[in-house]
């Protein structure tokens, strides 16, 4: 390559800036702590037993998520191969990285709708099945990436309304779009569940009614073995059973459009081809994707951990959804996330180690080399009447009730995400929840409590109910509580500066000893404060200041001008001691010299003062 001044670079200087890569890439690996295998001591004391256990959780799991790749990948708009092929390669590559030994990773409902929402608008541009593995790379960076620098913990601070807003969305939103494959016609491309809804009323004319008829029937068997018979595979059972009724029917010349088959014994090796149109345009669906998936797989795995006593690292659930992508890219399969009914019945199964997954994904590598040509003997009602049953049944009405109810920041979180992704896109929805949920929290934490306090006969701080009953009117005891960041530093400014308003008030003393996260934005607030009152001939002093907030102080320059005399550390011996001294402080200001104040104290905590 050519040096010098044309803006090129050596090969000497490249491959220095290659190396250098991979050097900051090993050392952000080595301080992420994240494991290759992380449950292998679970095999240690491995038997005869436990492997019966895991086998018969593999197979479980394995019958319920062949039929159910099949229906994740019909929801995403995808050839049933691409969930079928993803559900293995997920369940089989995830286990190896996860912290959980029951989670199960592959196509999910949730995932899979925000694929087909996003890909909607897009078809013009792009063949989805084409794309689909520079898309899947693409979501396992961002959660690869992700789990070395450790962002995984930050997903505890979405809202669970979010999640309920944007479940029950999805939910309505998969039943609609395959209502169409009920009714045996297909209508034109929409991206929101109104349109969807609207195109589906205007060709109601062309329904197909043996294709409606036995995609009610599919519902029905479908429900009747839930209800009698809630230990056998309905989904299976359902596919299975109408299967057969839809053979029949072709028979006696009702024609009913069918799955395409899968190819017997292939399995593609499906490399990404880099497009940058096509990464600039599926970034924010894959960013989704990613944040989506970490949501399901980190609550997933903390609510089994819950049951089982055992211990999660959501870091190293975020890298195997990661490495999950990353491998279902280069063998056709779709976005994986983490499958609570799958994850569940891995659990209930009585499932041991991760051997169980990687069995089930095994099991189900086998049933897509030998089975795919009896894929095209399904009906696709059936398929989509069986897809329709599982979506109503992840509206859960008891945590909308809880989201509703609970408080007005709850509600306006849930229905912004419910009507957001009735009327936009389903990756909008979780975005904008987010942010509503997010601005919610932050004006709860921006508003500090101030509450006025002062000492009794006997040396116990109470609360002052009126101004007037002040002992000293000239001293006001002021008690902070909760955060003084950027948010919050213009409200408690101008509370304390009510506080003020007394004409007799000469020193106003601030206890911040539950103050938190003090920062610039309130440093400088604190400051107009302390000008505003020496204008007047007033002062300010600090009491009980915590190692933190002192560190500030002093840092910014605030100590400064508030005057080294004018603040006191907290004792941990004694929480009210900062006060009393600077209440003694205070008498000295207002000129009525050393006083003496006492204060309560506990023997047991250390010397007396």
């Amino acid at each position: 390559m050519a040096g010098g001044g044309d803006g090129f670079v050596n090969e000497e200087s490249l491959r220095l800036m290659v190396r250098g890569w991979i050097a900051e890439a090993a050392r952000l690996v080595a301080r992420s702590n994240l494991k290759f295998f992380p449950n292998r001591f679970r095999f240690q004391k491995y038997d005869a037993f436990a492997f019966r256990q895991d086998l018969k959780a593999g197979i479980n799991v394995a019958l319920l998520t062949f039929p159910l790749g099949m229906a994740y990948a019909m929801i995403a708009g995808l050839p049933v191969q691409f969930g079928i092929y993803g559900s293995a390669v997920a369940a089989i590559v995830g286990p190896f990285f996860f912290s959980s030994r029951f989670l199960i990773s592959g196509p999910s409902n949730a995932t899979a709708v925000l694929v087909l929402s996003s890909f909607l608008l897009l078809r013009s541009q792009f063949e989805l099945s084409e794309v689909m593995p520079l898309f899947l790379f693409m979501v396992g960076g961002f959660l690869v990436i992700g789990a070395l620098v450790g962002v995984a913990g930050l997903v505890q601070y979405v809202s669970r309304t979010v999640v309920t807003g944007y479940i029950t969305a999805a939910s309505l939103h998969i039943m609609v779009n395959q209502l169409q494959n009920v009714l045996g016609y297909k209508v034109l491309d929409a991206a929101t569940i109104w349109d969807i809804s609207h195109q589906t009323f205007l060709h109601l004319p062309e329904t197909s009614w043996p294709s409606l008829l036995l995609g009610v029937a599919t519902a029905c068997f479908w429900l009747l073995v839930r209800k009698k018979f809630p230990a056998l595979p309905s989904v299976l059972l359902a596919i299975v059973g109408m299967s057969v009724v839809g053979f029949v029917m072709d028979h006696f010349g009702l024609k009913l459009a069918h799955i395409q088959e899968m190819p017997f014994g292939k399995w593609p090796l499906t490399l990404p081809h880099l497009n940058f149109t096509a990464i600039s345009s599926l970034a924010s669906a894959a960013v989704a994707v990613a944040f989506l998936s970490v949501l399901e797989a980190t609550s997933i795995s903390k609510s089994l951990a819950n049951r089982s006593g055992d211990r999660v690292d959501s870091n190293q659930e975020m890298l195997g959804l990661g490495v999950a992508n990353l491998a279902c890219g280069l063998f056709g399969g779709m976005p994986a996330s983490g499958s609570l009914t799958r994850s569940v019945l891995n659990w209930s199964s009585g499932a041991v180690t991760p051997l169980a997954g990687i069995l089930s994904g095994v099991f189900c590598a086998m049933a897509a080399l030998l089975l795919g040509p009896l894929v095209g003997a399904i009906p696709q009602t059936v398929l989509a009447a069986v897809v329709i049953c599982v979506s109503f049944s992840l509206i859960a009405p008891d945590q909308i009730r809880i989201a509703l109810k609970s408080t007005k920041s709850d509600r306006a979180v849930f229905i912004s995400t419910f009507v957001a992704g009735i009327l936009f896109k389903l990756d909008f929805s979780i975005y904008l929840g987010t942010f509503v949920s997010i601005i919610l929290f932050l004006k709860k934490a921006s508003r500090p409590e101030l509450v006025e306090y002062s000492f009794n006969e006997e040396g116990h701080l109470y609360e002052i109910q009126d101004k007037l009953t002040r002992p000293n009117p000239q001293i006001s005891i002021v008690h902070v509580e909760g955060e003084l960041f950027f948010g919050a530093a213009e409200l408690f400014r101008d509370q304390v500066r009510r506080v003020c308003d007394d004409p007799n008030l000469q020193v106003i003393i601030l206890r911040l000893r539950n103050a938190y996260h003090l920062d610039a934005t309130s440093v400088m607030a604190l400051m107009e404060l302390i000008r505003y009152l020496r204008e007047s001939g007033r002062h300010l002093i600090i009491s009980g200041a915590r190692k933190d907030v002192y560190r500030v102080c002093r840092d910014s320059g605030l100590l400064d001008v508030l005057g080294r005399d004018n603040i006191f550390l907290a004792s941990p011996q004694n929480p009210n001691l900062a006060t009393r001294n600077a209440l003694k402080r205070a008498k000295e200001l207002i000129g009525k010299g050393p006083a003496d104040i006492r204060i309560f104290y506990d023997p047991a905590r250390g010397p007396k003062a």
